[in-house]
C-alpha cells in the first residue's frame, strides 16, 4: 500500500559484486532506483553489455530504473610504481612531470604536466584519499620536492588532492569525451560531471550531450572548495547536484563537511533541483553484514534533510553484501520518513505559473490524511516541481507515456514513475490513470486523488488540478 512507499531514492554503483543478471534483479527488487556506472573503472564493452541487461530486467519487472554514467573527470593521479613506497614522517619524496627523472629514493610521476605550474611552495598535497600528507618544499626542473607529514604506503595511480589550489585542467578530458560518447550510444539517463568547478563546466557537458543527440540529465558533483564557493550558480546551471563527500571531505576541513552538506541541500531545495548524498554511507558493510550505528545515523540525517537520493559506492561494487546494503538503506529511509523531515523545501522558490500550480496541488494534498497526487506529464516537468515542494504525506504518481521520462523521474524524491499511454482527451486519460492505480493497489476506496496535468489538447495547452474521491 502507499503507506509503505519509500520517498528517498537509492543509487547503487555497479561492479564485480553486483553485475550479474541475478544480482541486478535482486537489487532492483530490494529497492534500487538508479544504477551508477563509474567510468573511473568501467570499460566501454562492459557498458555496452550492462545497460541492455539492466533495461531488459527492468522491463521484465515493470519497474523504471535509471542509469547514471559518472565521468572520471580531471583527476590528478600518481603514475605506476613497481612496488609501494613506504613513506615515513620527514622523508623526502618528489613528484615528477613532463618526463623528468628524480634522484630521490622516493619519487613518482604525475599524470598532469601542469601540476608544477599550479602548485606553490608551502602548499599541502594530500594523496590516496587524504591518508598521506606532504608539504611542498621547492620546485625545480619539473620536479616537486616534498616533505612527508603523515606516514603511509603509496601505491600506483593514487588520487592527489590539492586543497585550496586551483587546478587548470579542462572540465572534460579525452577519456571523459570517449566515455560520454559510449553512454549516449546506449542511452544513459544521467551523466555526472566529476570535479565540477563552475557553471561553464556544466555548459560544456550540455554542449557535448547535445552533439550526441542526448537529453540525459546533468548531475554536477561537488568535490572541491571552488565548487562550494560557487554552489548557487552551479545548482542553477545543472539538473541535479551530488555531494561527493569523499574528495569534498579531503578538500575541505573535515569539521566543515556536515555544514557544507546541509548548505548544499538547503540551496538545492530552495532552487528546486535534485540533490544526492554520496560516499561512505555504509562503508563498513563492504566487509560486515550490518552497518555501524554511526552509519545508520548518517543515512538517517540525509533522509531527514530530504535529499532526493542516497548513494552506495564500494558497498555494491566490491562489497560482500550488496543486496543487504540496499535493504538497510530502504529500511532506514522508510522509518525516518515516517518521523517527518527538515522542511528545507518550505523555502522553495515559486517563480513560474506551473510551479505555483504544483504548490496549490501539494497544499490541497497536505490537507487530507489519505491523499495521493497523480501527475499526468509528458516531459516530467510538473512532476519535478511537485517533488521539489516535498508533500507531507501524499505519494506522487508521475504517469507518463514516455519510458525515457519515467527513467528521468527515478531520481526524484517521492515520485513513483508509471508508464501509461495517454488517450485523446484528458478526461479519458484521468479515468484510465485512476483505474491503473486501483489495479496496482496504489489507491483504495475512500482515498482522495489530486490530479494535476499540463496536457496539450489540440491547439490548447493548459494546467489543471482536479480533486477526485475514490
Amino acid at each position: 500500500m502507499t503507506t509503505t512507499l519509500r520517498k528517498t531514492k537509492i543509487i547503487c554503483t555497479l561492479g564485480p559484486a553486483s553485475e550479474s543478471p541475478e544480482r541486478l534483479r535482486e537489487m532492483i527488487l530490494a529497492g534500487t532506483n538508479v544504477f551508477r556506472l563509474n567510468m573511473s573503472h568501467a570499460q566501454h564493452d562492459w557498458v555496452r553489455k550492462i545497460v541492455p541487461t539492466i533495461r531488459a530486467i527492468a522491463t521484465d519487472l515493470d519497474l523504471p530504473v535509471g542509469i547514471l554514467l559518472d565521468t572520471q573527470g580531471p583527476a590528478v593521479r600518481t603514475g605506476d610504481l613497481g612496488t609501494k613506497l613506504d613513506l615515513k614522517i620527514g622523508d623526502i619524496m618528489e613528484f615528477t612531470v613532463r618526463g623528468a627523472r628524480s634522484e630521490e629514493l622516493y619519487s613518482v610521476n604525475v599524470n598532469y604536466d601542469g601540476l608544477i605550474d599550479d602548485i606553490s611552495e608551502g602548499d599541502v598535497v594530500l594523496v590516496d584519499n587524504g591518508v598521506i600528507h606532504l608539504k611542498v618544499l621547492s620546485k625545480l626542473n619539473n620536479r616537486i620536492r616534498c616533505e612527508v607529514l603523515t606516514p603511509g604506503a603509496l601505491g600506483s595511480r593514487r588520487h592527489i588532492n590539492l586543497p585550496g589550489v586551483k587546478v587548470n585542467l579542462p572540465p572534460l578530458t579525452e577519456k571523459d569525451l570517449a566515455d560520454i560518447a559510449v553512454g549516449t550510444e546506449v542511452g544513459v539517463d544521467f551523466v555526472a560531471l566529476s570535479f565540477c568547478r563552475e557553471p561553464s563546466d556544466i555548459a560544456e557537458l550540455r554542449s557535448v550531450l547535445a552533439k550526441h543527440g542526448s537529453n540525459a540529465r546533468v548531475i554536477a558533483k561537488i568535490e572541491d572548495q571552488s565548487a562550494v564557493k560557487l554552489i548557487s550558480e552551479i545548482i542553477q546551471a545543472t539538473d541535479a547536484v551530488m555531494i561527493a563527500r569523499g574528495d569534498l571531505g579531503i578538500e575541505c576541513p573535515m569539521e566543515e563537511l556536515p555544514i557544507i552538506q546541509r548548505h548544499i541541500l538547503k540551496t538545492a531545495l530552495k532552487i528546486g533541483k535534485q540533490v544526492i548524498v554520496a560516499t561512505h554511507m555504509l562503508e563498513s558493510m563492504i566487509e560486515n553484514p550490518v552497518p555501524t550505528r554511526a552509519e545508520v545515523t548518517d543515512v538517517a540525517n540525509a533522509v531527514f534533510e530530504q535529499a532526493d537520493a542516497i548513494m552506495l559506492s564500494g558497498e555494491t561494487t566490491v562489497g560482500k553484501y550488496p543486496v543487504e546494503c540496499v535493504r538497510v538503506l530502504d529500511r532506514i529511509a522508510r522509518r525516518i520518513e515516517r518521523s517527518g523531515g527538515a522542511h528545507y523545501a518550505d523555502q522553495t522558490a515559486l517563480i513560474n505559473p506551473r510551479q505555483k500550480t504544483a504548490h496549490s496541488g501539494v497544499v490541497l494534498a497536505n490537507s487530507f490524511v489519505n491523499a495521493h497526487l497523480a501527475i499526468l506529464t509528458h516531459r516530467g516537468i510538473m512532476a519535478d516541481y511537485t517533488s521539489h515542494i516535498r508533500p507531507e504525506h501524499a505519494p506522487i504518481y508521475a504517469i507518463t507515456p514516455s519510458e525515457v521520462t519515467a527513467r528521468y523521474l527515478t531520481l526524484n524524491w517521492g515520485v513513483v514513475p508509471i508508464v501509461m499511454p495517454f488517450s485523446e482527451t484528458s478526461g479519458e486519460t484521468v479515468k484510465n490513470a485512476e483505474q491503473l492505480l486501483l489495479s496496482r493497489d496504489l489507491l483504495k476506496t475512500g482515498d482522495q486523488l489530486i490530479v494535476m496535468s499540463d496536457i496539450v489538447e489540440g491547439d490548447e495547452k493548459f494546467d489543471f488540478i482536479q480533486l477526485r474521491k475514490i
